[in-house]
């Protein structure tokens, strides 16, 4: 039987603190916004799918991925490696945090370090919420953005699920140099605001993405919460 692939996609739940938000036209500072109905029912995080991890194969041409985007890519990794490795993910979908907390360490061990690959996380944001995240990351700067993106995948319980976000991601950022007008600064940065969610169009368009995490091995499509041993077949399909 065909393991199932663990994935979010849009419409991912979030607080209605975060729900509210309105980056675009300046985001609100204030934790101020009520409470959720304690009586709804709860939409589900993700929807589990059934598809096999890496079936039906499909591919897109490295030159293709690699064409300039709306935002610069940060390669970790050796820029002249043989395999390129990218990454769409959302800043608050579980499975990609689970990825980071788990695979990432193994893939990065394995392949990243030996100089093997190069890795690429792009942004694709499923909600306003996600999309502030990434602009925290950029705004963080070249050198500190996979820090930051790394502590919040690892703490994102702390500050992706609550209704009142503002303030854990506040002490976040403040980890690695922001201040609080850094911080409101950054979100309403229209520009940036724009340049994350057209990352997100142009992958959905181009390269049919519609959920996170999605992976490109060399240009092999694989989606969801993957494995190193997924990453070590697609690898190894590249010299067969």
């Amino acid at each position: 039987m065909a393991r199932p692939t663990s994935f979010c996609r849009f419409g991912y739940s979030i607080g209605a603190a975060a729900l509210s938000w309105s980056l675009a036209a300046g985001l609100a500072l204030a934790d101020d916004a009520p409470a959720p109905n304690p009586t709804a029912t709860p939409t589900p995080a993700f929807t589990p799918a059934l598809a096999p991890v890496v079936t039906p194969v499909v591919t897109v041409s490295v030159d293709q991925l690699m064409s300039i985007g709306p935002l610069p890519d940060l390669v970790q990794g050796s820029p002249s490696a043989p395999i390129t490795i990218i990454e769409y993910a959302s800043m608050t979908c579980a499975h990609c945090a689970a990825f980071h907390d788990t695979t990432w360490v193994e893939l990065k061990s394995k392949y990243i370090d030996t100089g093997r690959a190069k890795f690429i996380l792009r942004e694709f944001p499923l909600d306003p919420l996600a999309t502030a995240a990434f602009m925290l990351g950029r705004c963080a700067g070249p050198d500190k953005r996979n820090l930051l993106i790394d502590n919040l995948f690892a703490q994102q319980k702390t500050w992706a699920f609550v209704d009142k976000p503002i303030e854990p991601l506040l002490a976040m950022v403040k980890t690695v140099g922001f201040s609080q007008t850094d911080f409101e600064t950054c979100l309403r940065n229209e520009d940036l605001y724009e340049q994350v969610s057209q990352s997100r169009e142009r992958a959905a368009e181009a390269f049919n993405i519609d959920s996170t995490p999605t992976f490109f091995v060399n240009g092999r499509k694989l989606t969801g919460e993957l494995a190193i041993v997924d990453f070590d077949k697609a690898v190894d399909a590249l010299t067969h």
